[in-house]
């Protein structure tokens, strides 16, 4: 009678090591089917690629001669390329320090090169495009865009100098991919 009592004892514990085995490989056979019947609807969340292929602009720069400023879109928003001359950059700079900003920045924090100004062309107040980029247009007062909805000024930097912008207008990622290209984004 006790070879009986032995064997059943360890027949419970067999048992029950054995169910244990089961209620985690069950476990984790459900969690790896749930994972797998789940990722095409988080994989359909992603960006499609016509989104993913305006996600960057390529920018030839040969065209644009020093003191002229050429307009692209990039993911549906104007940008302002502007090749500033000598006397714009020496502005710039001079007023970091000597004038009011309201959003106090630097010029040498919005440029990778300085005679290159990189910038969306879309007012920080409330979404216009301020004039300025085109030959003709009117500059403000401080020789920069002007964007005549509410009457915000911009330097030559970009930064707002005067009106209801809050904000500095919105410098984009970009990096040079040469002397005569750029990445926007």
């Amino acid at each position: 009678m006790s070879d009986t009592a032995s064997t059943d004892a360890d027949t419970g514990v067999d048992e029950k090591s054995r169910r244990d085995f089961l209620y985690v490989s069950t476990a984790a056979v459900g969690a790896v089917g749930s994972a797998i019947a789940a990722w095409p609807f988080i994989d359909q969340m992603n960006p499609a690629a016509d989104t993913l292929a305006l996600s960057t602009t390529e920018v030839s720069l040969e065209a644009v001669e020093e003191g002229q400023s050429i307009t692209v879109v990039w993911r549906g928003k104007p940008v302002f390329i502007r090749h500033r001359t000598a006397d714009e950059i020496a502005t710039a700079t001079k007023d970091d320090g000597a004038a009011d900003l309201i959003d106090p920045e630097k010029d040498a924090a919005r440029v990778e090169k300085p005679e290159w100004l990189i910038m969306v062309g879309v007012c920080t107040h409330l979404g216009c495009i301020p004039l300025g980029n085109k030959s003709g247009e009117a500059k403000g007062e401080f020789g920069g865009w002007f964007c005549p909805c509410h009457g915000s000024h911009y330097d030559t930097s970009g930064r707002i100098r005067k009106g209801p912008a809050p904000k500095n207008l919105l410098i984009p990622s970009y990096s040079f991919m040469s002397d005569t290209s750029v990445k926007i984004g």
